[in-house]
């Protein structure tokens, strides 16, 4: 049977594509093996009958894909008959479409037809419409046209009549009329006779102008000043506000110098009252002046003119020019408080002018700076003295270098200042400094924000670096180093003339006789005032130096940097915090020394804490609150204190506690027990002797845990017998993974091994490590 199948032609088969087998697929899906795009016939025959006795059943096989291929004929005779059914019908819709399409082809044509014929009825409705809107349109532009130029004509006729016998009064409202109407006409000049009236009107302007001015001269003239015609000269300032603008500022300009002649005759710089002391002579006259002019001619200009505004800013401007010149022939005459006294009079002056005028004037005059958000008069005669500002500075120098050398006289004797319950006690020469420089900065902000304010920065850091070091460093208490060694040794002394079992006895002795010069209570308060003092500049040559660069000129605040400055003040206070911490050390470091002189070899039992644990506490005791209560409005720096201080004695401890040798189990014992009791203390340090029980800062508790438990582990691993050799290195290795070979060493000493069982340890150590 395999022969007869391997024998079929393959043109039986149809092969599909991958992409049209896969469309066939999901709009027929199935799961008959028949199906499937790589059916192979021998693999499905080979399913149906798997082995011999299978074919048994071949006839019930063939019985059944005889009836499947029945019922596969008649599905496909069905369809095949479907599609014919389906053919005819589609045939017949196609044919009732084109009959529709074109019967509505047809009706569209006629509606076309039709909307060109309507279109055609209105444009013939509507041509004579149109041609009467144009008609209307000409006959209203003519009539207005005939309007305008029957004004023009009438009004140049008028205008004439009234220029010559000088009624201004009736001439404002004609001549701005007539000159509305003329840009009617512009479209019209190549007219002979609009050109004519054209020029006429510009005529009638220039002429309007020169006698108008002709009349102010001669109304103002020397021997007419009594008796001017205010109003008619009132209302020819309403014609001239309809001239050219020219005319207007030609005619404020000579009348502006004209009301100045008496002032520039009276302070010209050859005159006594020219110079700076009598500067408010000059503010005087025009305040005079001004009051006079208001009340004579007040009414004579319109009130948008603003003509005694337009008087005050030239009076500036020619003050300003001739202080210029004065003061650049007169320097050597300018001191400081001369020209002080001039600026505050000329400042008070400005402002007074500000609040009386709103400097419209200023802002039309393009010559003019733009003075930003000030006041308008601000520095309109001011600027003149910008250039002669370093004498001022100069002058603020001196003063603060007299104030420097009061401050260091007050602080050999004065008291620092009453701590209140925001601020510690801090040097009074501090505020005082700050305030002096505050004084400064407000005056040198009226006088110049410029180049000035950044000459009078350089000051403020040349005095803030002095107070920094002749003020604070230099008042710093001194510890005397040579008392640590000179007790130190007579110390070590006496232990060596004392026999082991008389230590402990005689220890409070000794530890009495070794004390060291430390510093009083006064002295710990200086330090802790001086520390205080430093924040306080600290903070506030911050604020410092925000509000330098809000005053100065923006171009300019760059240039502001006072962080040497505030460095100088860390660097103050982190040399205050070191002094106090040796302090404290130099305390216990006689009790440090003698632990380390015991006889630890010949302790036999463990008893109390040691005296010399006593005697560290008792100093803990002793200074701690007196820091604490100076510090307390700064406790970030006691904290830091509290750090540094760990940091420095625990090592300390741990090379006293090598240098505890020999010692012995009971030793090693009693030294861990101090050491336990040592840690308990230096946990409690922050809040010792104090009535308020204040859990330390998590940052000095981790310092403090991680010293001390080395020490603890130190002592344990002392405590290990030698005794398998790896037993104890891995014991050292496991209670101190941190440490070296020389810390091993150090172990060893303390236990006394001997060198050839410590060359032994050595080796299992190196193995261990590598």
């Amino acid at each position: 049977m395999e022969e007869i199948l391997e024998d079929e032609s393959p043109d039986l088969f149809i092969n599909f594509t991958p992409e049209v087998q896969k469309a066939i697929s999901e709009v027929l899906p199935s799961k008959d093996p028949l199906d499937e795009p790589d059916f192979n016939s021998i693999d499905y025959i080979n399913s149906l009958f798997p082995t011999e006795q299978s074919l048994s059943n071949i006839d019930e096989v063939v019985t059944r894909m005889e009836n499947k291929i029945q019922s596969i004929d008649n599905e496909i005779s069905t369809v095949v008959r479907g599609q014919i059914t389906a053919s005819q019908e589609g045939r017949q819709s196609l044919d009732e479409a084109q009959r529709v399409i074109k019967q509505l082809f047809s009706h569209i044509k006629t509606i076309k037809e039709k909307a060109e014929k309507s279109e055609e009825m209105v444009r013939e409705i509507t041509r004579d419409i149109k041609q009467l809107d144009c008609a209307k349109r000409n006959l209203t532009l003519a009539i207005t046209t005939l309007n305008h130029l029957h004004m023009l004509v009438g009004g140049v006729d008028t205008l004439k009549l009234l220029t010559q016998r000088r009624l201004y009064g009736e001439i404002a409202l004609p001549l701005q009329a007539i000159s509305e109407v003329m840009t009617h006409f512009e479209t019209y000049s190549d007219i002979p006779q609009i050109k004519s009236l054209s020029d006429q009107v510009k005529s009638i302007h220039v002429e309007l102008a020169e006698q108008i001015t002709h009349d102010f001269k001669e109304a103002f003239s020397g021997t007419n000043k009594t008796t001017i015609p205010n109003k008619q000269l009132a209302q020819a300032c309403l014609v001239v506000s309809t001239l050219d603008p020219k005319v207007k500022k030609d005619l404020l300009k000579w009348f502006v110098n004209l009301q100045l002649q008496e002032y520039n005759h009276l302070f010209q710089e050859t005159e006594d009252t020219a110079w700076l002391d009598k500067i408010d002579k000059r503010y005087a006259w025009i305040k005079r002046h001004l009051l006079e002019f208001e009340d004579r001619l007040g009414n004579l200009f319109p009130q948008n003119w603003e003509v005694s505004e337009r008087i005050a800013v030239q009076f500036c401007l020619n003050t300003r020019e001739e202080l210029v010149k004065i003061m650049a022939k007169r320097k050597s005459e300018i001191d400081v408080k001369l020209l002080l006294y001039a600026i505050q009079k000329t400042s008070t002056f400005e402002n007074l002018l500000s609040r009386r005028f709103t400097g419209v004037t200023l802002r039309d005059d393009e010559s003019e700076p733009d003075f930003g958000s000030k006041p308008p008069f601000t520095g309109l005669i001011g600027t003149c003295f910008i250039p002669h500002l370093e004498i001022y500075i100069e002058s603020i120098d001196r003063n603060l270098a007299d104030l420097m050398e009061r401050f260091v006289q007050d602080s050999k004797q004065s008291q620092p200042t009453e701590a209140t319950d925001t601020q510690a006690a801090i040097l009074p020469s501090c505020p005082d400094l700050f305030v002096f420089y505050k004084k400064s900065m407000i005056q040198c902000t009226q006088l110049d924000n410029g180049q000035s304010m950044l000459s009078l920065t350089k000051t403020f850091q040349k005095y803030l670096h002095e107070y920094s070091e002749r003020i604070l460093q230099n008042n710093l208490p001194k510890i005397e180093s040579q008392s640590i060694g000179t007790s130190v040794q007579l110390l070590t002394r006496d232990l060596q003339k004392i026999s082991t079992s008389g230590i402990i006895h005689n220890f409070s002795s000794l530890l009495k006789e070794g004390e060291i010069t430390r510093f009083t209570k006064d002295e710990l308060a200086k330090i802790c005032c001086i520390l205080s003092t430093a924040e306080y500049c600290l903070e506030t040559t911050q604020q410092l130096s925000d509000k330098l660069k809000e005053k100065i000129e923006p171009a300019l605040a760059d240039q502001i940097d006072l962080s040497k400055e505030q460095d100088n003040f860390h660097k103050v206070i982190s040399n205050s915090i070191q002094i106090l911490v040796q302090d404290l050390e130099n305390a216990c470091e006689p009790a440090l020394t003698a632990m380390s002189k015991i006889q630890w070899q010949n302790v036999d039992t463990v008893g109390d804490q040691s005296p010399y644990i006593t005697a560290i506490t008792t100093h803990f005791k002793t200074t701690i609150p007196i820091i604490r209560d100076n510090l307390s409005h700064t406790r970030k720096y006691f904290t830091q204190f509290c750090i540094k201080f760990a940091n420095s004695f625990i090592p300390k401890f741990i090379q006293n506690i090598y240098k505890c040798k020999p010692i012995n189990t009971e030793g090693a014992e009693q030294l861990l027990l101090d050491t336990h009791m040592l840690k308990t203390v230096l946990l409690n340090l922050p809040s010792i002797s104090s009535q308020i029980n204040r859990q330390a800062p998590a940052s000095y508790t981790k310092v403090v845990t991680k010293g001390m438990t080395k020490a603890e582990m130190i002592l344990k691993v002392v405590m290990t017998p030698v005794d398998p050799s790896k037993a104890f290195v891995e014991q050292y290795k496991k209670l101190l993974p941190d440490c070296q070979l020389n810390d091993f060493y150090k172990i060893l000493d303390m236990k006394s091994v001997k060198r050839q069982e410590q060359a032994v340890l050595v080796e299992v150590f190196k193995a261990y490590k590598s």
